[in-house]
């Protein structure tokens, strides 16, 4: 079965993207939501972060993600170590995932999927494409964050021509372009 990544830049759309291949009979891990998910299930990897961040990570048993946000987007080093602990354990989980999906290719999305070095187990690549006051935009309405959060959250991933260059298909999502044709152009590419 093919492997397939969808990845962009924080706010590019790739949830939105994900669900559209979804409706299509595609099988989507989302690999964000199952870290969150692993980090207050898998007792080994609470262990390791309650040991490298401290008892703070969790409150009352969950994760403290504003805590953790706040370590790891101010300190590349503090990111590192996290990326370290967590992405091992979420590409562990999406290859048992992978193993048992039945749909003519899968999809695995990701934020920092070239960041982490897991596009290495891919077929093949999806970007999202999305400029960034567009993105900008879609997080301060999202997230409730500042600006300058955004901004910090930004510098943490790669710049979007980089992740394009090393792309096999890119979906543009600039409010402008219809992405339904284009989603379903590379889903009979893949199929």
């Amino acid at each position: 079965m093919k492997k397939v990544g969808l990845t962009g830049n924080i706010g590019s759309g790739k949830t939105t993207i994900a669900r559209l291949f979804e409706v299509l009979g595609i099988a989507v891990f989302n690999a964000d939501v199952e870290a969150k998910r692993l980090m207050t299930t898998d007792s080994e990897l609470k262990d390791n972060l309650i040991s490298e961040f401290g008892k703070e990570v969790f409150i009352d048993n969950q994760l403290n993600r504003k805590y953790l946000a706040d370590l790891a987007f101010n300190n590349d080093l503090i990111l590192k170590k996290l990326n370290a602990l967590v992405h091992p354990v979420v590409q562990n989980a999406f290859e048992k995932w992978s193993d048992e999906q039945k749909s003519p290719y899968i999809i695995k999305e990701a934020a920092i999927l070239f960041e982490s070095n897991t596009h290495q187990s891919l077929d093949a690549i999806i970007c999202v494409s999305c400029p960034e006051d567009i993105r900008v935009e879609r997080l301060l309405k999202r997230d409730s964050v500042s600006k300058e959060q955004i901004k910090q959250r930004m510098s943490n991933q790669w710049q979007e021509e980089k992740k394009i260059s090393m792309s096999d298909f890119i979906i543009v999502n600039d409010n402008s372009c219809l992405v339904i044709p284009q989603v379903l152009r590379i889903h009979d590419a893949l199929k």
